[in-house]
């Protein structure tokens, strides 16, 4: 399996596809199998993908001490230097836009363009997930109740007419069965998320950005894609209806001619 050492870290990653380089940044808890090969299917004629699993989670090495979303940050960076990309279009989505937001700001000449998904700013203005959403959650996980606390996830992740098809449930099921997160690298990520605050800083972003939310999204309430748009000048602000906060998955065609639209315009402008 393919791994590079970057910043002390044994990241494992993958590459697929033709076409300039294009890093996705995958959230809390996830990995790059959480793409889904739909989405990836219809980005690979167009791009080389490159998507990794953060520390501590998938099939990168353990991760045992604390870390920052700056920390992510830089290893989004270092694995760019470890494939030799000198830049390329970055996909963040959740905490990855978070981690995508750092990436753009720390290294504005890596970042050919943005894309933000799901994702918040942190600072006053944003809206962080209903505490008891995250209560809910913990209680699950925290007394052992692994399978109910997966399929709750994944109906705060997606909208209800999404949920609705068991066979929607199948590959949460799968990745869990396949790569689980542990529930300590979990904590370690929540607190770096709880650290995260660009707000200040978002009219530095040069990048061509583009920002993605669902209306029906319980993780982070929809009104944080409108203060990142706000704040990133020229920000195209996509708000995708009915859609949860997985709004990949639940509008793979949609989101990945977005993208392309993007790289387009941006080549465009040269």
């Amino acid at each position: 399996m393919p791994h590079e050492e970057v910043n002390g870290q044994r990241l494992y990653y993958i590459r697929r596809g033709s076409g300039e380089p294009f890093l996705l940044i995958q959230g809390l808890s996830a990995n790059h199998l959480h793409w889904g090969d739909e989405f990836l299917g219809l980005l690979e004629d167009d791009f080389e993908l490159i998507a990794y699993d953060h520390r501590g989670i998938g099939h990168s090495a353990r991760a045992t001490e604390p870390f920052t979303i700056v920390d992510l940050a830089e290893d989004a960076a270092g694995l760019l230097d470890a494939l030799e990309i000198d830049s390329a279009h970055v996909m963040g989505i959740s905490m990855g836009g978070m981690v995508a937001q750092e990436l753009a700001l720390r290294h504005p000449d890596r970042v050919r363009t943005l894309t933000l998904g799901c994702t918040y700013a942190g600072g006053e203005g944003s809206a962080t997930t209903d505490p008891q959403v995250i209560q809910h959650l913990g209680e699950l996980f925290l007394t052992g109740r692994t399978e109910e606390g997966l399929r709750a996830g994944f109906e705060y992740n997606v909208s209800r007419d999404y949920a609705a098809d068991p066979r929607n449930f199948e590959l949460t099921q799968r990745i869990a069965a396949e790569l689980p997160a542990s529930l300590d690298v979990l904590l370690l990520q929540v607190q770096a998320v709880a650290g995260h605050d660009t707000s200040a800083r978002l009219a530095e972003i040069s990048a061509p950005t583009l920002v993605i939310h669902g209306t029906e999204d319980q993780m982070l309430p929809v009104d944080n894609a409108r203060h990142i748009a706000e704040r990133i000048p020229g920000a195209r602000l996509e708000i995708l209806e009915g859609v949860g906060h997985a709004f990949w998955w639940e509008r793979p065609e949609r989101s990945a001619e977005l993208v392309r639209e993007l790289a387009a315009s941006a080549a465009a402008a040269q």
